[in-house]
């Protein structure tokens, strides 16, 4: 049956803690999500890193979410308007990458390859769907022995009835009703794992019932905040205090939320893309021509498109594939000359160098550079000329307004660099960028081409 919070607040003689003391929504966020779907998510383990999670499972308004590229002991659960998690691409947009999780279980080297074929052709959950993040709404009134309903850590699907065991600071004490208190915890006021009285009603979540150590209250009294006693976390949980009543909608009907199970991962299909590679030893031949693919570390719609299209185009799947990935690196020259279009005092701020990264990365990021640097972006904007063709994205603003232009599609480090060095032409900073680093002696710099030449030629 139902647990019924009416009942129990009844028989406990408990006040439950006002809504507005938590930061949850008062009207619960619609989940949309299907089970499947890719997003980007925060790292539970290594909040910095931002990596590539499948929905697997989803309860009322929460997802069960596994990172890519780790196993099932990793999993964790997330509300649909969680901050820490975003589209795909949200991170690219950002001037940022994509990282392997904490224990990705292959080798690093090979994480570019395992995302691309991770991406392509997968389910990615559409933008619309992301809820925003409601915002911190200041310290709660929480006593002590206040109910609510909580996320049980241990077992993190199961949310259930608890008292409020101890206020200290902005941190409040979360004691499980009729549980031993193994489970409690104490918590920021305003975190995400807590909900006020009838949250799962209102969302289709599971309450989980109380354990069996839940007395029944003879006596009421006023609830008074009082020091916490750690000593007595447990005692406070099941003493309760004045009796109340909770409102809820009476034609709301509780749908008892179940997981759903992962999808099974498809077999390839004959045909595909990728395959694995059998090594040969010295001499033999395989009597077939192999043929490379390079791969753009990007998460963009483009990216992944032009890649696809790349593969057909080659007919890959006729011979051995040998994965390339085209990667680049750009240093900034600060003691050269920085032209009549740029401040070098902000060139000065500049990293030493963007890279080494995919090149789509790297040229977007040197390119935003020297926009940024302008004494007036909106000339040096002017250097750049449009195309439509689907390649990074370029902002500035100037003239009261955000202006933006795409950039050309580039999946080779040689292409970069010719487009660098026009555009240093252009902007009279010839010695600005180069793809080597520079020497302390001033005046020994050349162009990135020229530098791209020494490479080759070695």
């Amino acid at each position: 049956d139902d647990f019924d919070w009416n009942m129990y607040l009844k028989e406990t003689g408990s006040l439950s803690a006002p809504s507005e003391c938590f930061r949850q929504s008062k009207i619960p966020p619609a989940n949309d999500f299907e089970v499947g779907m890719k997003l980007e998510a925060h790292d539970p383990r290594n909040a910095t890193s931002v990596c590539i999670a499948t929905v697997i499972g989803i309860s009322g308004a929460r997802l069960n979410l596994r990172l890519d590229g780790s196993d099932s002991s990793n999993d964790f659960w997330r509300l649909v308007d969680s901050s820490d998690i975003q589209p795909v691409g949200t991170c690219e947009k950002q001037g940022n990458l994509l990282q392997p999780p904490l224990g990705y279980q292959m080798n690093v080297s090979s994480w570019p390859v395992f995302l691309f074929r991770t991406l392509n052709g997968s389910e990615l959950a559409p933008a619309t769907i992301f809820k925003k993040a409601i915002r911190n709404k200041g310290f709660g009134t929480y006593k002590l022995r206040m109910k609510l309903e909580a996320t049980d850590r241990k077992n993190p699907y199961f949310i259930c009835p608890a008292t409020i065991g101890g206020v200290k600071g902005d941190e409040v004490y979360i004691t499980f009703d009729g549980w031993s208190g193994v489970f409690d915890y104490w918590c920021k006021y305003d975190s995400r794992e807590i909900f006020p009285v009838g949250w799962c009603c209102l969302t289709g979540d599971v309450l989980h019932p109380p354990g069996n150590k839940v007395p029944i209250a003879k006596n009421t009294k006023k609830i008074e905040s009082s020091p916490f006693d750690p000593s007595d976390a447990t005692q406070h949980s099941m003493q309760s205090p004045q009796e109340t009543a909770v409102i809820l909608p009476t034609q709301q009907i509780r749908k008892l939320a179940q997981i759903k199970p992962p999808r099974p991962n498809p077999a390839p299909e004959k045909g595909s893309t990728f395959k694995n590679v059998i090594p040969m030893r010295k001499g033999q031949s395989s009597g077939k021509k192999e043929k490379t693919i390079p791969v753009l570390c990007s998460t963009s719609t483009t990216s992944l498109r032009t890649l696809a299209r790349i593969s057909r185009d080659r007919n890959v799947s006729a011979a051995p594939s040998k994965i390339v990935m085209s990667t680049v690196c750009v240093y900034i020259n600060k003691h050269g000359n920085p032209g009549p279009h740029l401040d070098p005092r902000r060139i000065q701020q500049l990293p030493d160098h963007f890279g080494p990264g995919p090149v789509n990365v790297v040229l977007r990021r040197t390119v935003q550079a020297c926009v940024d640097c302008a004494f007036e972006s909106k000339t040096v904007f002017g250097f750049l000329k449009p195309d439509n063709r689907g390649g990074e994205v370029i902002t500035a603003s100037f003239d009261g307004e955000v202006h933006s232009i795409q950039l050309p599609p580039v999946n080779s480090a040689s292409f970069a660099l010719r487009f660098l060095e026009t555009l240093c032409h252009s902007l009279q900073c010839d010695n600005l960028l180069s793809s080597q680093p520079f020497s302390s002696y001033r005046g020994n710099i050349q162009s990135p081409v020229e530098h791209d030449k020494n490479i080759s030629g070695k």
